[in-house]
This record gives C-alpha cells, structure tokens and sequence, in this order.
C-alpha cells in the first residue's frame, strides 16, 4: 500500500479517533488496509496515520456492510457512491454522518483552560473557540458566536451548584455541556438535566474529551445504537464466556476438597460476574444513567469475568506442583 503525501488542508483524524468514530478496531484497521486497501492514510513525518473525513465515511459504511453480512473483500474496493448504493440496497442505515465543520468548543475552567490551550485539536475534529479562567469571566465576557458545547470544570459539585451550571449553559449558547468535576455529591448528580449536560469525574483524557465534545454536538457526528461505536481503548475485545451455567453448575459439584475450596468459590465468582455481565448489556438500552459509564463498567465487567475464568481453569486442572507458567493478566 502506498500512503499518500499530506494535503494541503481539510480535516483528518487519527487511527483512534477513526476506530472510535467508525466503531472498527484499530487493529482491524491496519489488517483492512495493509490486505484490503480499503483506505489510504496520509502519514505525517513521524509516520502517524491520519484519515480524510471521506476515508471515515468509507469504513463507517464498509463496517456497517460487514456487520450485515458482505465479505470484506466484496465491499473493500467500491467507491464511496456504491458504498452508499449498497447501503440502500441492503436497507441498512448508515451509522452516522460526519461534516467537514468541526466541532466548536468553549472552555471555562483554570486547569482545563491552560492544558487545552493551544491544543491543536482540529485533526480530532475539535475548534476551541475561547477560554476562560473562571465562570465568572464567562459571564463577564461580551456575547460571542455560541459553542456546539461548553466545556465546564468546577472542582466541586453540590446541589446548589447546578443553578449556576444551568445559568453558565445558557450564557454561553451552547445547545450541551461536558461537565468536568472533581468530587460531586449524589444529589447533585442526579439534579443534572442528562440531556444536556453529561458529567465526568477528573482527570479526563485530551482525546476522550475531544471525543465526548464530538458526541455531544448536535448536527455532528451521531452514533447508532445506544453507544455501539464506543472503544474502550485498553480493555481488548469482549471475551465470550469459556464455561456455559451447566459447566459451572458440573464444576462446583466435582469440586476438589480443600480446606481452602478455590474451585468452588472461583465458581461463584465466575457465575455472579456473568449475571452483573448480562444485567450491564440490559441496562444499556433501559436505564436513563449514564450510557458510556453503564457500557465502561459492562467492559470491566468482561475483563474480570475472562480473568477469573483463567483463574478457574488453572484451579480445575490442577497441574503438578512448579510445572505451571505464572499467568499473566493480560493473556486472559
């Protein structure tokens, strides 16, 4: 595959930042490109990927073709416009739509405001459009041309903070705010309208930040299918489960005695975490909290469960004492 030069301008977006936005790995990704040629990265000078806003709209469409059964390699090389005649042959809904405008941002906030000035965010799809040290020095500035979103840091969050949080919403224009908080109390979580205003316990990531402004912009990017398109970055794929309820239930009959009984408590270990697993996918689509921490906390939710499954099936089949490689967490 050849990389292209760098254009002059226009909007691009990096290998995270396109997994996040198209739902694809970033590992299948580079597979996609390196067998497929699906798409053609520009490379900076260091070597990192960056994507035009069409090659997002590529991969969007070509996961969402896959997804509905097309083999990758029927779909990989079709043009954008038969990507999309595709599409509606398949009667499939595209899985969003992204403008070339970028997401415009304001910032209120003395830590936020310094580590994100200068930020160059516009390959996230993100423009800071202002900073300001204090809400205060929000509500003094002149009227300016209104944010998609406000981003907010207060250190504190209390009920009777949320009147201003509303109050600084509505002086800024911006039709949704990201709240970054450092401690908050309960009440005053919940008295916050979710559907403009989305709270997140700092620090916060840069990117993830970026990603959230672009979530919450309306007219921008929007994914389908209650958070389909989230990557938890580090947390891997979802690992499908190594015992069935009837291998479980077998285990714990045939369980080694021991004073200890690891098998039988690992058992039940496993057998809650898969419960509180399917309890988290259902609570996705019906509960009104918070949907990226409900799917974060489904994803550690995996992971513990893919963890303690290793552990039971070294505890099951017990080899002999020395013979056993140390496990390592992140071969779960």
């Amino acid at each position: 595959m050849t990389d292209r030069d760098p254009p002059e301008s226009g909007q691009t977006f990096r290998i995270g930042t396109v997994s996040r936005l198209t739902g694809v790995p970033t590992d299948t990704l580079r597979v996609w490109e390196r067998r497929y040629h699906v798409v053609t990265p520009v490379r900076s000078e260091a070597g990192t990927r960056h994507y035009a806003a069409e090659d997002v709209a590529r991969l969007s469409l070509i996961k969402r073709l896959v997804d509905g059964g097309d083999a990758i390699s029927s779909v990989a090389n079709l043009s954008l416009l038969d990507l999309r005649e595709r599409m509606r042959g398949a009667q499939l809904p595209e899985r969003f739509s992204i403008t070339e405008r970028p997401c415009s941002v304001l910032v209120c906030g003395a830590y936020l405001a310094d580590r994100l000035r200068g930020e160059s965010s516009r390959e996230q799809g993100i423009e800071f459009l202002g900073f300001f040290s204090s809400p205060d020095a929000l509500l003094a500035a002149p009227h300016q041309e209104p944010p998609d979103v406000l981003v907010l840091e207060l250190p504190t969050l209390h009920a009777e903070s949320v009147r201003e949080v509303n109050r600084l919403l509505q002086r800024s224009g911006a039709a949704r705010a990201l709240l970054v908080y450092g401690f908050a109390t309960c009440s005053a979580l919940r008295l916050l309208d979710g559907n403009r205003v989305i709270a997140r316990r700092a620090p916060v990531d840069v990117d993830a930040l970026c990603q959230d402004c672009i979530a919450l912009a309306p007219g921008l990017r929007r994914p389908a299918g209650g958070g389909e398109a989230t990557v938890l970055e580090g947390l891997g794929e979802p690992a499908p489960r190594k015992f069935s309820d009837a291998e479980l239930a077998r285990l714990a009959a045939v369980s080694p005695a021991g004073d200890c009984n690891w098998s039988r408590h690992l058992v039940d270990l496993v057998a809650s975490l898969s419960a509180f697993e399917t309890y988290g996918s259902e609570c996705v689509d019906q509960s009104s909290e918070d949907p990226a921490l409900i799917t974060f906390i489904g994803a550690c939710t995996v992971r513990a469960r893919a963890l303690m499954e290793a552990a039971l099936e070294r505890a099951a089949s017990p080899e002999e004492p020395g013979s056993a490689e140390p496990l390592n967490p992140g071969d779960a």
